[in-house]
C-alpha cells in the first residue's frame, strides 16, 4: 500500500486513496490510510513512533480519490471548520448503470441513515436530513453513463443513495441496487477534485486526481479532462 501523494507541506497531506482502503480504522482491524500516513511520515522524517495525522473527512471504503489529512492540530481544527461551514468544494466522477436521460440536473432528497445496516434511505420521517447534489453527464457508453457530481451537502452515502433513487445506481454498488459487484469490491465512484483554503497560509488550494487506470474505469474516455472542460465552457 503506497497511495500517491498529490500535495504535502508542514500542515496538510493530500493523497489519491485507492478503492478498498479504509480512511480510518474500524472493527475489522484492516489497514487504513491514517495508520499508513502516520508511519510513512515518521519514516521519511526519521522520527520514532508515529507522526500526528488528523482525519478531516472520509471516503467510503469502495470509493477512490482525494483525501485531505491534517499534519498538525491547528490544521485539523481549521479544516474541520471549513467542512462544517460548507466552504470546501468537492466533485466526484460517478459511473452509473443505464443512460441518464437529463444531461444535467439537481437532485434534492431527504435521507435517513440506518447505522445498524450502514446504509441511507430516502425518507420523509422527521429525523431525515436534506441532501442536495448536482450532476452533469460527461459520457454515455454501452450500458453506462459517466457523471460529474457536485455536492451541496455531505450526507452519509449521499451520492450512492440519491443516484440509486433515480434508477441509476453506481456501477458495482450492490448495496444500493447495482446488478453485480466488482471482483475487487470497488464501486464506480471517484473523488476527483477538491478546493479549500490552506489552513495556515489562507491561500486557495485546488487539486484533482485521475481515477484508477485498472478495473471499471477503462470505460471512461481517455480525454475526460478535455471533455469536462468543454462541458463547462
Amino acid at each position: 500500500m503506497n497511495p500517491p501523494i498529490l500535495f504535502e507541506d508542514n500542515h496538510i497531506l493530500v493523497v489519491n486513496k485507492p478503492a478498498g482502503l479504509l480512511v480510518q480504522g474500524d472493527k475489522t482491524g484492516d489497514p487504513c490510510l491514517k495508520d499508513w500516513a502516520e508511519l510513512d511520515i515518521a519514516k521519511r522524517h526519521n522520527k520514532s513512533g508515529k507522526a500526528f495525522i488528523g482525519v478531516v473527512h472520509r471516503l467510503d471504503r469502495p470509493t477512490s480519490g482525494l483525501v485531505v489529512l491534517a499534519k498538525t492540530s491547528k490544521a485539523l481544527a481549521r479544516l474541520n471548520a471549513q467542512f462544517a461551514n460548507r466552504e470546501v468544494k468537492k466533485s466526484y466522477w460517478a459511473l452509473v448503470e443505464g443512460h441518464v436521460a437529463d444531461d444535467k440536473a439537481r437532485l434534492e432528497h431527504m435521507l435517513l441513515r440506518d447505522g445498524n445496516r450502514n446504509k441511507s434511505f430516502v425518507s420523509m420521517t422527521p429525523q431525515a436530513k436534506k441532501a442536495v447534489l448536482s450532476y452533469e453527464v460527461m459520457h454515455r457508453v454501452d450500458k453506462y453513463s459517466l457523471l460529474a457530481v457536485s455536492l451541496e451537502t455531505g450526507r452519509h452515502h449521499q451520492i450512492r443513495c440519491q443516484l440509486a433513487k433515480i434508477g441509476h445506481p453506481v456501477q458495482g454498488d450492490v448495496k444500493y441496487g447495482a446488478r453485480r459487484g466488482n471482483k475487487d469490491n470497488s464501486i464506480g465512484l471517484h473523488a476527483q477534485s477538491i478546493a479549500f483554503n490552506h489552513p495556515t497560509l489562507k491561500d486557495p488550494v485546488s487539486l484533482s486526481a485521475s481515477p484508477p487506470k485498472q478495473g471499471i474505469w477503462h470505460i471512461a474516455p481517455p480525454n475526460m479532462k478535455d471533455l469536462k472542460k468543454t462541458l463547462h465552457d
